[in-house]
Parts: structure tokens; C-alpha cells; sequence
């Protein structure tokens, strides 16, 4: 595809481009924006005869990767040369036992791994950002071991500190040797700048957009709102690039290359029945990205997710369900394709418990960085 002009060379991200602060759907309640998305999925379960096809999008993913998947077992099925793109990570069971005698095991853990702070913790399973934090020393590692539920499993992972990060939405038929990038998303993380006499809660409150979502920004810094944010200091508002924790989504789709696609494709050869989803990636210079180089993916998903260009402030909510009409179309195109290869969906009984946990679990993590 063409590039829009403007791109400075070895820049992490294209201009932001101007726009409104936020879109008048973009934080309507759930029910509200995808009632319609809902109704079109009834369409397509009629005229699939499936209720179930999704679940077979992915095959071998929990769920086909709609719901209930872990982390470090959709990372252990991407394998070979691709795999470098995966940031070195641990994963740490929380042990309900004397935290003491865990915390040595998990010192032990990140020393055998050759990994150094700052690094990133993480839900094994959650979504939308849930429970993600930088972790920038022991002291902070330590408290968000013991603040996560016990019984659970979540990621120490190596943090790819740079400003660049990208959704990218890839869908291949079954059968097929390519596949499509859907969507590119290009995410924004908003940063105030001190004046040596506003506090920081302040400075949220006056900013543009931020102070139109405070509760999204307010909560994660606790005792330092009430602080002078010295003349000139710049702070990031948000570690996450999540939309719902507070990160800023472009539209990117007219930055895609056949570039960047070849290399997808690869990753994608590399992940065992992996047909549909999104990564998440990091990387310090856009135009290096676009090249299918240099490039970490911090997380990737599968049937669950979603074509997050949409939070664009300037798309319309029509064009928004129409994306999001368009995306589930592709899910049960895929997921009938896979089943009629064989692929068998899992019950509904384990569905339901595995999404059941999953949003039993997201309430109990520790705050999102």
C-alpha cells in the first residue's frame, strides 16, 4: 500500500495527525456499542449452521483463542527462527505458600533466564491490559508477586522500552499459503509536561483528552497526584498499549507493506494452527518495522481478538460495525473452513468455565501500570 507522507526516517512512530479528542462512541458502555456486532453474529451463526465455528479458528488454542487462553502456552507454540521476535520471559506460579521462601525461587528463576530489570509482569491469562505492569526493581517485582492471586501464573517478561507499538490484525484462510494484514493500529501513549507549579492530578485533569477519561489515569499513581511535576519533566500517563487503559489508537492500515505481510506470514507458519488474530508489537523505528525487521511481539492473540483501528477517534461508529462486521465474517469463514477439515470445537460446559475464570480473574490482578 502507498505510504502517507510525512514520516520522518528512523522516527518510532508516523505523526499523530490531528483529529477530535475522542470519538463520541469510543468509551459508550459494552452493551451499547457492540448490541448491533451481536446481532450480526446471530446472522452468521445461521448461515454457518454453527454456533460453535469460532472455537475452531485456531486449532489447539483453548477456545480456538476466544476466551481463557494462557500466555505462555500460545508463546510455546511459536517456534524456529521466528521465535526471536519473542522477548526472553519466566513464568512464575503464585505458590500459596510463605512468600519468603517463593521469592528466592523466583530471583532464581530471572537470574537463569538473564533477565535484568526494568522488566514487565503480566497475567498469564487476561485481556485488555489487565494486570500489566513495569516492574523496575526487586522491591516492586516482590509486591506484585504478592498482590496476584495466589494459585495463578503470570509472565516476567524482558520490557522493550521504546515509544513504537503496533496492533497488527492477521487473518490466513486455511489451506492458504498467505495470508492479509486486516488492520494496523498505531498506538499513542499520552505524556503531560510539568510547569514547576500543577500537580500532576492537575495536569491530567487540563489536558485535552486525558481530562475527558481522568478515571483512566488517576488510579495508578496514587500519592504521587498530589505532587508538583517540576518545569519541563515530561511523564507517560500510561505503560500499557491497551485502548482501555488508556493508550491512543490510529488508524496505520495505509502504512502496511508486502513486506511487513511476508514476515507475518512466517510468524504465522512458525505458530502451530495459527490462522486468526492480532499481535502486539514494539519497535524504535517505524521504517525498520515496515521492513519486516527489528521488531519484538509482546503478546499475541487469537479468536477473541479485534480489529482495534476502530478506536481511531476519527472513525464513525458505522464505519466501526462495519470493520467489526466485517472481522466476525472472516472468524466464522475460518473457523467453518477448519472444522470441515476435521477441527472439532470444545464443549460449551468448558467454554463457559474457561470464560467464567478468566473474568473471575481479571478483578483480582494487581492495578495495570
Amino acid at each position: 500500500m502507498s505510504q502517507p507522507e510525512g514520516l520522518i526516517a528512523g522516527s518510532a512512530m508516523p505523526p499523530f495527525g490531528d483529529g477530535p479528542a475522542l470519538s463520541h462512541f469510543e468509551f459508550w458502555p459494552a452493551w451499547k456499542f457492540y448490541a448491533p456486532v451481536w446481532l450480526w453474529i446471530g446472522c452468521l451463526m445461521f448461515r454457518h449452521r454453527s454456533i460453535r465455528a469460532p472455537l475452531v479458528a485456531n486449532p489447539g488454542f483453548p477456545a480456538g483463542g476466544l476466551v481463557g487462553e494462557r500466555k505462555s502456552e500460545l508463546f510455546a507454540r511459536l517456534s524456529g527462527p521466528e521465535r526471536r521476535h519473542l522477548p526472553d520471559y519466566v513464568v512464575v506460579e503464585r505458590l500459596d505458600a510463605a512468600f519468603d521462601v517463593q521469592w528466592q525461587s523466583i530471583e532464581a528463576a530471572i537470574e537463569t533466564a538473564g533477565l535484568e530489570y526494568p522488566m514487565v509482569a503480566k497475567p498469564d491469562i487476561g485481556c485488555r491490559g489487565a494486570g500489566v505492569r513495569p516492574v523496575r526493581c526487586p522491591a516492586e517485582l516482590r509486591q506484585y508477586a504478592e498482590d496476584f492471586p495466589k494459585g495463578e501464573t503470570f509472565l516476567v517478561q524482558r520490557m522493550i522500552d521504546v515509544e513504537g507499538e503496533a496492533g497488527v490484525f492477521y487473518v490466513r484462510e486455511p489451506g492458504s499459503k498467505s495470508g492479509h494484514i486486516h488492520s494496523l493500529t498505531l498506538k499513542y501513549f499520552p505524556h503531560i509536561v510539568g510547569d514547576g507549579r500543577s500537580t500532576l492530578r492537575q495536569l491530567i485533569l487540563a489536558d485535552t483528552r486525558a481530562g475527558m477519561v481522568p478515571q483512566l489515569y488517576l488510579g495508578r499513581f496514587g500519592n504521587a497526584l498530589d505532587s508538583i511535576v517540576p518545569m519541563g519533566e515530561s511523564r507517560r500517563l500510561v505503560f500499557s498499549g491497551s485502548h482501555s487503559k488508556g493508550a491512543i489508537f490510529r488508524n496505520g492500515n495505509d502504512y502496511v507493506t508486502e513486506a511487513m505481510r511476508a514476515r507475518f506470514d512466517a510468524i504465522a507458519d512458525a505458530i502451530d494452527g495459527f490462522h486468526f488474530g492480532r499481535f502486539d508489537v514494539r519497535f524504535a523505528d517505524f521504517a525498520a518495522f515496515q521492513r519486516g525487521e527489528d521488531f519484538a511481539i509482546i503478546e499475541y492473540n487469537g479468536a477473541g481478538a479485534e480489529m482495534t483501528h476502530i478506536w481511531d477517534s476519527r472513525t464513525t461508529v458505522l464505519e466501526a460495525w462495519s470493520t467489526l462486521f466485517r472481522q466476525f465474517s472472516m472468524l466464522f469463514k475460518v473457523g467453518a473452513a477448519n472444522r470441515k477439515r476435521g477441527a472439532r470445537p470444545e464443549g460449551w460446559q468448558s467454554f463457559f468455565r474457561q470464560w467464567k475464570r478468566e473474568k473471575s480473574l481479571v478483578d483480582q490482578y494487581p492495578v495495570t501500570g
